[in-house]
Formats: C-alpha cells, sequence, structure tokens
C-alpha cells in the first residue's frame, strides 16, 4: 500500500516552499529592526503591528492619514538587473510622500511582497530596502507579508506594495483651502525618474532604441540600467521641517500623471498656479527618453516628473526661510512659480509657460 506522503499533494508540490519563507522572515529581522520608532510595541512575527496610540495624546485633534500604492513596473528594472535592495526605498517614497502632502507625520507602514517563488536573500534584500526608506522617513515598518503565487508569476517575478498611516493636526491639514493669489510655488528636485511612466520608458528605451540595461551612456555618467534604479527621493522629513519653520499652505507630491495634473489638485477654484520651465534644467534621462522615443514634450509632462519630485506652496514672505530650510537640508529647491486669479481664457488649474533651461 502507498503511503499518503507518497502519492497525496503538498503545499510544497504545488509550488510553496513555507521553510524558503521562514528563512526570508529570519534574514529580514535585523533590517525591520532598523525601522522602529519608540511607539511601536512587540516585534517582526506577530499577526498584526502594533503602534502605541496614547502617543497622539499630545494633539488636541489628531486626524490619521492613510495611504498606499506600489513602484509599478519599476520592478521589472530591478528584477533584470537582479538588484533587489532599493525597490523597497521607492516604494516608502510613493507611501509616505502621499501622507506628507496634508501635513501628515507618516508613523507607519506595512508592505506586501508577491513573489513567484520565494527567494529568501532576495525577499530579505526588498524588505532591507523598504526598512532603509522608513529610516530616512522617519516611520517604522511594523509588518508585513510576503506571498508566494507558483502559477500566477514566474519564478523570478515579483511586485511590491505598502500601506502608510500618519497623524496630523486638525487645524493643521494643508491644502487647497490656505493656498492664496501672490503665493510662491516652490519646486524640489527630484533623484530622476522616481517610480512613475516606467511602462512608457521601457517601452522607449527597450522596445524602440533596442538598448540594453548595460549600456553606458556618457550623458548619465553611469549604465542606462543604474540611472533607471536610482532610488526615489524621500520628501517627507524635509516637508515637515518646512512646517516647522515656516509657514506652508500646501505640498503636491509629483508622480504618475506629471507636474501640472498633481500640482493642480491642490489649486483652489478661482486660482491658478504660472509654473516656469525656464527655471530649471530636467536630468539627462527625461531628454533621452524624449529623443529615443520621438516622444513630444506634452507626452513627457503628462507622465514623468521633468525633474521635479515635490512642490510647496508658501507666501511670498516665507520664501527665503523655505529656501533656506531646504537648502540646510541637502534638498535642491528654487521658486518655480506663483499662484494667480484664474480668468476665463485660463486652460486649468496650472499654466506651464516658457522652455527648459538649457
Amino acid at each position: 500500500m502507498t503511503r499518503p506522503s507518497e502519492s497525496g499533494s503538498t503545499y510544497a508540490a504545488a509550488g510553496v516552499d513555507i521553510e524558503a519563507g521562514d528563512r526570508a522572515v529570519e534574514l529580514m529581522k535585523e533590517w525591520v529592526k532598523k525601522a522602529s520608532r519608540p511607539e511601536v510595541v512587540g516585534g517582526l512575527g506577530g499577526f498584526a503591528g502594533l503602534f502605541d496610540a496614547s502617543a497622539l495624546a499630545r494633539y488636541r485633534r489628531p486626524l490619521l492619514a492613510s495611504a498606499t500604492d506600489g513602484v509599478g513596473t519599476k520592478v521589472d528594472i530591478a528584477r533584470r538587473m537582479g538588484v533587489y535592495d532599493t525597490i523597497g526605498r521607492d516604494l516608502v517614497g510613493m507611501v509616505v510622500d502621499d501622507l506628507v502632502v496634508c501635513g501628515a507625520e507618516p508613523l507607519f507602514m506595512t508592505d506586501y511582497i508577491c513573489v513567484g517563488k520565494v527567494h529568501p536573500e532576495r525577499v530579505a534584500a526588498i524588505v532591507k530596502g523598504i526598512a532603509e526608506g522608513c529610516a530616512l522617513a522617519g516611520c517604522a515598518l511594523v509588518g508585513g507579508e510576503t506571498a508566494e503565487h507558483p502559477g500566477l508569476l514566474g519564478a523570478d517575478d515579483f511586485d511590491v506594495a505598502g500601506a502608510g498611516t500618519g497623524v496630523v493636526e486638525a487645524d493643521q491639514v494643508l491644502g487647497a483651502d490656505r493656498i492664496r493669489t501672490g503665493d510662491a510655488v516652490i519646486a524640489m528636485a527630484s533623484s530622476g525618474l522616481h517610480s512613475n511612466g516606467y511602462s512608457l520608458v521601457r517601452h522607449v528605451l527597450f522596445d524602440r532604441a533596442g538598448w540594453a540595461l548595460d549600456r553606458e551612456v556618457p550623458e548619465l555618467g553611469r549604465t542606462l540600467g543604474e540611472e533607471l534604479l536610482e532610488p526615489t527621493r524621500i520628501y517627507s522629513l524635509d516637508c515637515l521641517a518646512l512646517t516647522r519653520t515656516t509657514e506652508v499652505h500646501a505640498f503636491s507630491h509629483i508622480t504618475g500623471g506629471g507636474l501640472a495634473n498633481n500640482l493642480a489638485r491642490v489649486i483652489p477654484d478661482g486660482l491658478r498656479a504660472v509654473v516656469d520651465r525656464s527655471t530649471w534644467t530636467p536630468d539627462a534621462i527625461f531628454q533621452l527618453v524624449g529623443q529615443a522615443g520621438s516622444v513630444d514634450r506634452l507626452e513627457l509632462e503628462k507622465t514623468l516628473n521633468m525633474g521635479v519630485g515635490m512642490m510647496a506652496v508658501v507666501p511670498a514672505g516665507s520664501v527665503d526661510v523655505a529656501l533656506t530650510t531646504l537648502a540646510d537640508r541637502g534638498v535642491d529647491a528654487w521658486v518655480s512659480g506663483e499662484i494667480t486669479e484664474r480668468t476665463a481664457g485660463d486652460a486649468g488649474a496650472v499654466t506651464l509657460t516658457g522652455d527648459y533651461a538649457a
């Protein structure tokens, strides 16, 4: 008689390796410990992350802010490069910088990593990047999930997503209702493409131009793959520093949809932001994508950040302090425009003028 263990189906036979998952958890523990805050209760291994909410008692009326995101098809670059310890910083940036737009301090994050096959060192490397990103953002990584989906994903395929929670005082929420005519628009430089528009970038550079990831690109000063994997800049602590040192009316996180579409989300009815392209020069990667794919400027601006990752709208009298604060924190920033009255002939809430500086 055949024993059940010899003939019966098992989870491992279906492609799920529980032991590999356990190994991944052990490898990531040291990194998770580095992404903590005093309010975190317990450690890795529970069914839920715990955060001491009594820390919110100092607020008069605390509002919790929540955001969730992924990094899109940038994961394909990481997979093809075999580099997994940076993509997590992209994930954190996409989440926490959405939180800080309303003035919220990011408190904690959880992550979700979906793989075709668990490679423990690879999963641990992804979590390492997430933990490093959380440390840069001043928030804790309180938990996560690694899911193995054989048959749905290839053995080397993976995707990442995350969710974050922050807190802001109710009467300090930033947004459109604070913006006034005469306010200045401050742009903060991006570190490159960040994590948006990679479907266009991959189509242009790989499918049309036929470039390889190991191609040395003189304009970039490094290989194409190194440029495309440059982590997203995380602005949360920089933005919070601004709110402590001077008056801020609004922030806008420049992600999918480009500068104009994202800035428009915080511009109130009756006003518009006039942004002058001549105040900055986009990094070389943006020009390369445009040239390699014959992509016109409007399409690039609708898809990519064009060198600006975050924008702040501040009173004109706050500009000097704001720029000094950002410079002291190592953030390249400049006045890129102003808020004006919207007239009947204006096409929308944001108008881009001029040409980019050479």
